[in-house]
C-alpha cells in the first residue's frame, strides 16, 4: 500500500476536480477535499480494494457534498456569510443593519478567542488578510495543506462554539 503522502499527492487533483464539478466553488471544493482525505485516513481500513482508490475517495467526496447540501438546506446562510468572512462592511446604509453587522462581528471575534493561537492566526490571515493557503503556510513556516486543514478545523470549531453558546 502507498504511503498517505503518496495517496494524497496522487489523488488530490482527481478529488478536487470532481468536487469542483459538483460545487462550482473553489473554496468549497478545497474544504471538502481536505475533509475527504481526513475521512479516508480515518477509515482506510474499510477500503477493500474492490475499486480504484480514487473511486473510493470520490465516493467519500460525493457523500460529503450531499451532507453539505443537506446542511445548507437547513441553514440558508453559508458559514462565511453568517460570520461575514467575505463581506467586510455592511452592504446598506441602514443603521439597524450596521448595528447588527457590528454585533455579529464582535461575536465572531469573541469566538475566535476561544481557539488556539495558531488556528486563530490562520483564520485571521485568511479572512482579514485575504491570503491564500500557500501564503499563510509560508508565513507560518508550515505547508499549504497544513494551513487548509487548520482553517477548516478552525471553522468547524467555531461552529461547535456557536452551538454550545446556543444551548
Amino acid at each position: 500500500m502507498q504511503s498517505i503522502e503518496e495517496i494524497y499527492k496522487d489523488n488530490f487533483d482527481i478529488v478536487f476536480k470532481y468536487l469542483f464539478c459538483l460545487t462550482h466553488d473553489e473554496n468549497a471544493s478545497e474544504e471538502l477535499t481536505q475533509e475527504t482525505f481526513y475521512r479516508a485516513l480515518k477509515n482506510i481500513h474499510q477500503f477493500k480494494g474492490d475499486s480504484k482508490l480514487s473511486t473510493w475517495l470520490c465516493q467519500i467526496a460525493k457523500n460529503l457534498w450531499y451532507d453539505e447540501i443537506k446542511k445548507q438546506k437547513l441553514s440558508s446562510v453559508s458559514f462565511e456569510e453568517h460570520y461575514n468572512f467575505i463581506e467586510v462592511t455592511p452592504s446598506s446604509e441602514n443603521v439597524e443593519e450596521q448595528v447588527a453587522f457590528k454585533d455579529r462581528k464582535i461575536k465572531l471575534y469573541e469566538r475566535l478567542q476561544k481557539l488556539d493561537n495558531l488556528t486563530r492566526e490562520v483564520i485571521y490571515l485568511r479572512i482579514t488578510g485575504d491570503l491564500s493557503f500557500k501564503e499563510i503556510g509560508t508565513i507560518l513556516n508550515k505547508t499549504e495543506n497544513w494551513a487548509r486543514v487548520t482553517y477548516y478545523r478552525g471553522k468547524q470549531r467555531l461552529k461547535e462554539v456557536e452551538q454550545d453558546e446556543g444551548e
